[in-house]
């Protein structure tokens, strides 16, 4: 059995909180295994169904086990890259700013091509909501509270339209993940939403959420999102690797349209620090960084 599948067997029985992540990593001063991760924007079992074809192409290409470690936070992807825990983690563009500050030398190795064009969905089930001038004193939900398209750039995208999010706005609710806000939304839990354009497609394209009740009222402008980012101290003929067994997967591969597929990416192309800068400056504007 590969290490992916030891690790996605026993799924009942996954340790998803940060502490226990850090007390499953053994360190070693040779490099025996890829130990990666990902944030939680999506339910558990749909991130590891995601990652099973991806993690065993990687174990091919590089010859080495891979070993997927979930986590039930942002904070902890973030801490375990800087506890030098994890090799390899998929992160979203303000999850990545906050890594590279805490350690210092994160590397962004590979996005897809729709992250450097990356949009929010704004989502109600509310006849009387068609724009963010509605939102007075309705409730709203984020996504996560470190979640790039789930919060940080919606939220900064209604400050530039003029509104005191905090002051304008009812209740906020924070669901922690894309599709959970999409639940909140269709229940009635919440009057409106915003999440990651690409889940609202995937939900809708699956059936998974009522399209005559939930509708957009309004989609952000684009910005920079997610990547696969390494710490930054690891090996770099590793990196390249890595890196390039990204940039090989091909859509015109049938096995590799599936990895393709289950990512939501048409294909990887390379990526750098500088591309998220504008993410620093708007988390700095919306005043979630110091």
């Amino acid at each position: 059995m590969s290490m992916i599948k030891g690790h996605l067997a026993p799924l009942a029985g996954l340790c998803l909180s940060a502490a226990c992540l850090f007390s499953s990593f053994t360190a070693s001063a040779e490099q025996t295994a890829l130990r990666v991760s990902a944030i939680p924007d999506e339910a558990p079992t749909e991130l590891l169904r995601k990652f099973e074809p991806l993690g065993a192409y990687l174990e091919q290409q590089l010859g080495m086990p891979v070993e997927f470690q979930p986590v039930s936070d942002y904070a902890g992807v973030v801490e375990a890259l800087g506890s030098k825990r994890l090799d390899l983690a998929w992160l979203g563009g303000f999850t990545f700013v906050q890594a590279r500050l805490r350690t210092g030398d994160a590397i962004p190795v590979v996005q897809r091509e729709q992250d450097a064009v990356f949009t929010s969905t704004f989502i109600t089930a509310d006849p009387a909501i068609n724009s963010h001038a509605d939102l007075q004193g309705k409730s709203f939900a984020f996504g996560s509270v470190s979640s790039t398209s789930g919060h940080l750039m919606p939220r900064f995208f209604m400050q530039q339209e003029g509104l005191d999010v905090d002051q304008y706005l009812g209740r906020i609710g924070y669901s922690g993940a894309h599709d959970a806000t999409v639940a909140w939304v269709e229940s009635g839990r919440v009057d409106a939403g915003v999440l990651n354009a690409s889940v609202w497609d995937k939900l809708v394209a699956e059936g998974k959420v009522d399209t005559d009740k939930v509708r957009v009222y309004q989609t952000s402008p684009t910005y920079f999102d997610y990547n696969w980012t390494v710490r930054g101290d690891l090996d770099p003929e590793l990196v390249e690797r890595i890196k390039q067994a990204f940039l090989a997967l091909d859509p015109e591969n049938p096995e590799h349209k599936v990895i393709l597929d289950l990512q939501r990416a048409s294909r990887f192309i390379e990526t750098q620090p500088e591309n998220y800068q504008g993410i620093e400056a708007a988390a700095r504007a919306a005043g979630l960084l110091q």
